[in-house]
């Protein structure tokens, strides 16, 4: 049977609602600006506002499930969705996720119902993966902006070409993304992204990657495809998490609200703003979230027991972890916002301008 509602739910007083809608809105710009899910923000900026970790996860991979299918939609329109691809993806995908699920609602189950530890354990393991998988993203997203450019550089095919000498059968030929892929290679790629988004709510990081530096499939066919299994995976995430009791439909519905609005202008942003500029402000934004989770990592191990230090850390290290992650994702939505409001502006200009010479030009 599901566990008490009033044991794991948060109440929600206005000021916790409106921040969850702010999480929502800021989430659904970074989301519309990088290709991500914005979940990187939106699942530690719960687990800020006291929601447990396991909860976090449950109630915003509900949510993704919506904005995917929107996004896949419009991949399909374009030929960006090669679903082949992502149902064989989506074999072993769904059994990582069924696995995450297990794993965060055992932890979740350690400790006194009553008592200070309730869901630490779960808590420390979201944050550890968290903060492994999301360093080890930025990095290679700063490493792959500061590097210098070349004309005509793509996407290094190091990885594919190493694989494709091994040539380990069944080879699994997919038109639409022109490629040959092993199923020995697939296999652990759809595991490992099915696990990543069961855990901590964040899939498309390491889906998209491995599409195009380890598959050798062109990027935007990677991200309709990564958007076209998210449906899959979202319904199958929030299915799991639901019927263990972990989906707040409360939380879910406060981050609809604003990742809605949010993603559109987001998506403008990217249309006004240079590759380069995207993949530095992501990086910088997503390492920010993990230095804010990192410092609520002591406020975990101090209720496990751990570690041992004076209660009122406690308040401070959650204080300076949601002060943090909130000056990222503020930070991050008020540049894409500065660039859409000076693209507004400069388009305005020119037509403008347009308007008054022309009749200059027919009298």
């Amino acid at each position: 049977m599901p566990p008490v509602f009033s044991e794991i739910f948060v109440p929600i007083t206005w000021a916790t609602g409106i921040l969850v809608v702010l999480l929502g809105f800021i989430g659904g710009v970074l989301s519309g600006f990088i290709g991500s899910g914005g979940a990187f923000f939106m699942t530690p900026g719960m687990m800020n506002l006291g929601v447990s970790g396991v909860v976090s996860v449950g109630s915003n991979i509900t949510h993704k499930f919506g904005k995917a299918l929107v996004g896949a939609r419009k991949h399909a329109q374009m030929g960006n969705v090669d679903k082949r691809l992502a149902m064989y993806l989506l074999a072993t995908a769904l059994v990582g996720i069924r696995l995450a699920v297990w794993i965060n609602s055992l932890l979740f189950a350690k400790g006194d119902s009553h008592g200070a530890g309730k869901g630490a354990a779960s808590d420390l393991y979201i944050s550890a993966i968290f903060i492994g998988v999301l360093t080890f993203v930025a990095i290679s997203m700063l490493r792959d902006a500061l590097r210098p450019a070349t004309e005509g550089q793509g996407p290094s095919r190091a990885i594919t070409d190493f694989l494709g000498r091994f040539a380990l059968k069944p080879i699994v030929k997919f038109p639409v993304s022109d490629v040959e892929v092993s199923l020995w290679v697939l296999l652990p790629v759809g595991l490992a992204t099915g696990y990543l988004a069961g855990t901590i709510g964040v899939g498309g990081f390491v889906g998209v990657p491995a599409m195009i530096y380890i598959f050798g499939v062109p990027t935007a066919v990677a991200a309709g495809t990564e958007l076209y299994l998210a449906i899959f995976m979202g319904a199958f995430g929030a299915i799991n998490y639901a019927f263990e009791g972990y989906v707040d439909l409360r939380l879910t519905c406060l981050l609809f609200l604003g990742s809605l609005v949010g993603v559109y202008i987001g998506a403008y942003g990217v249309k006004v703003v240079s590759e380069r500029y995207i993949r530095l402000s992501t990086g910088y934004i997503i390492l920010i979230c993990v230095l804010s989770r990192a410092i609520a990592v002591p406020v975990y191990l101090g209720e496990l027991g751990w570690v041992r230090f004076d209660p009122v850390w406690n308040l401070w290290l959650n204080r300076g972890s949601t002060i943090l992650l909130f000056a990222a994702g503020i930070g991050g939505a008020g540049a894409v916002l500065l660039q859409v409001a000076r693209a507004h502006i400069e388009r305005q200009r020119i037509q403008t301008t347009l308007l008054v010479r022309r009749p200059a030009v027919e009298s």
